[in-house]
């Protein structure tokens, strides 16, 4: 194995090590700051190599000199262009620093013993050590999230589980700091994401497709060794690699989003290793891409619905026209159409196009915390001014106010693309749209031409859809919300059954945002933090409020 010692740990770029030897050998800045920010962290959120995907199956033996690895702990750095920018993070309550490291991982699980990448990590320690349990792991979802920006955001909402474990999160091969995918640069990351992505004719087909024709190009020119490597399997297998090398028995969880479809292989792979284990905002393992996104497409379509009753609620208040839910629906449909016809002004010389103003739409349904800022988006936009919504879409996507694009929408596509098997046609695509219209007449165009993803990736697929079945694992809490708009409340139950009987107990939260145990209310957290800390499994169906 290569050595890296002449380097600081936190701060060295990744990098891969040789096989081993033998064992014997703008915009005003101050609003546009705040949104991308606050959204920035709520989006932690749903695209010449080999034709084969990413394997399956058990592990053959470790090397020893992996899981015998000792980490070097040291103070975490900014984060990197590729991690989203911004400041190191700050000490926890108490002083409390957070520390970062790096850990080696084999690049192909198949070939243990040779090539190995750097999977970045970072921690903070128990609060009580005499009752430390061990570390609790979290990803936060994308696939493509940065584990180690977003635990120092969220950290203050998890400070009751810090009293009994070191809160421990990660770079996922392929993200960020661990092996980050690299596709376009930021000037043709620009004119990717404001493509005319629900195209109305031939031409504009051909300018869509050719546009994720030249960015999976990108991405197998700058990183197409990495490629077949970055799916979901090897991740389970870096986190059962993590439990190893952190001194853990079993891998205490937290998984959000992405992370539950995460943690249900893992499970699967290595279900005697399951300890207290937290699926929230559950990914549905039994749907396939297809059936994902028409899932994502009636999820935000209720979102917005519910949007548009909070507004009439408000009467007077509410900036956007219309005295019923269709009316304002119908409202943010034309302003969408007009952008379709003629995008107005955004941020600095970049205009918002439809397709932004779209995605910001959707960036802002993620939590009812930011209703208020879609509002006001919407409203300014119908003015003239695209600022705000473009400023979502820029969250969205990982841009910064310098322009800069971390590699979170190249990790997503990297690691969806790698898991699912499904490649659609324009032929294809076109014949499913009615149905994502009924799904969703506002979104439905959108979502179903994102089918397209995939089509040209130079990487196949693994699966139709995960397996998550986990005979013999420890029981794993499941929490459902019944107003999620990214992971659909149904996908609850379907994660609950599929891990098996006795192993997934549902817990169900009646609310609204992506996600429960952040939502503030009080009897999932203290039902979650009953489980995670004291070992309380509550009954199957148990629903909160």
């Amino acid at each position: 194995m290569t050595s890296r010692a002449a380097r600081p740990a936190a701060t060295r770029t990744p990098r891969r090590a040789a096989a081993r030897a033998p064992r014997s050998a703008t915009r005003p800045a101050t609003r546009s700051a705040a949104v991308l920010a606050a959204a920035t962290a709520t989006v932690l959120m749903a695209a010449g190599c080999s034709g084969d995907g990413d394997r399956g199956g058990r592990d053959p033996d470790r090397p020893t000199e992996l899981t015998t690895q000792k980490l070097t702990w040291e103070d975490c750095p900014a984060p990197s262009l590729q991690e989203g920018t911004g400041t190191a993070p700050s000490p926890l309550p108490g002083g409390t620093k957070w520390e970062c490291s790096f850990m080696q991982a084999p690049l192909d699980y198949a070939d243990p013993g040779g090539e190995t990448i750097e999977l970045g990590l970072i921690r903070a320690r128990a609060t009580d050590p005499a009752k430390r349990i061990g570390s609790l792991i979290f990803n936060f979802g994308g696939p493509g999230g940065s584990g180690i920006t977003a635990l120092p955001s969220f950290a203050k909402e998890y400070e009751s589980l810090r009293t009994r474990y070191d809160l421990v999160s990660f770079d996922p091969r392929g993200v960020g700091r661990s092996e980050g995918v690299e596709c376009q640069d930021d000037s043709e990351l620009d004119a990717f994401f404001a493509l005319d992505s629900t195209p109305d004719d031939a031409a504009e087909e051909r300018t869509f497709q050719d546009g994720l024709q030249r960015f999976a190009a990108a991405c197998e020119e700058n990183s197409g060794d990495t490629l077949p490597h970055v799916g979901t399997s090897n991740a389970a297998r870096d986190l059962d690699l993590m439990r190893q090398v952190l001194g853990d028995t079993k891998l205490h969880y937290f998984g959000i989003s992405y992370g539950t479809e995460l943690g249900g292989v893992y499970a699967h792979l290595f279900p005697g290793n399951v300890g207290r284990a937290v699926f929230d905002a559950v990914v549905n393992p039994n749907g396939t891409a297809e059936q994902g996104a028409l899932g994502q497409a009636r999820g935000f379509q209720l979102a917005l619905n519910n949007f548009a009753e909070d507004c009439l609620r408000r009467g007077d208040a509410c900036k956007l026209p219309g005295s019923s839910v269709k009316e304002i629906e119908d409202y943010i449909s034309g302003l969408l159409a007009q952008l379709d016809k003629k995008p107005i002004a955004g941020i600095g010389d970049r205009k918002l196009t439809q397709s932004q103003a779209t995605n910001g739409i959707l960036q802002s349904l993620y939590s009812k915390e930011y209703w208020p800022y879609l509002e006001q988006g919407l409203d300014e936009a119908d003015g003239g001014d695209g600022g705000l919504l473009l400023a979502l879409s820029d969250s969205m996507n990982g841009r910064d106010q310098n322009g800069n694009y971390s590699n979170l929408q190249a990790a997503n596509a990297a690691i969806n693309c790698v898991d699912d098997k499904a490649r659609f046609s324009a032929e294809q695509t076109k014949a499913k749209l009615p149905e994502f219209r009924t799904a969703s007449p506002l979104f439905g165009d959108f979502l179903g031409w994102g089918l397209l993803t995939c089509s040209q990736w130079p990487v196949g697929g693994t699966w139709d859809h995960p397996d998550v079945s986990a005979p013999g694992s420890a029981p794993i809490l499941v929490v459902g919300n019944t107003g999620d708009p990214a992971t659909p409340y149904a996908g609850a139950a379907a994660m609950a059954a599929a891990l098996g009987k006795g192993v997934g107990v549902e817990l169900t939260y009646e609310g609204q945002g992506h996600g429960a145990y952040n939502s503030g209310d009080a009897c999932v957290k203290r039902t979650v933090d009953a489980y995670l800390l004291d070992g309380k499994v509550p009954k199957s169906g148990t629903v909160c409020p």
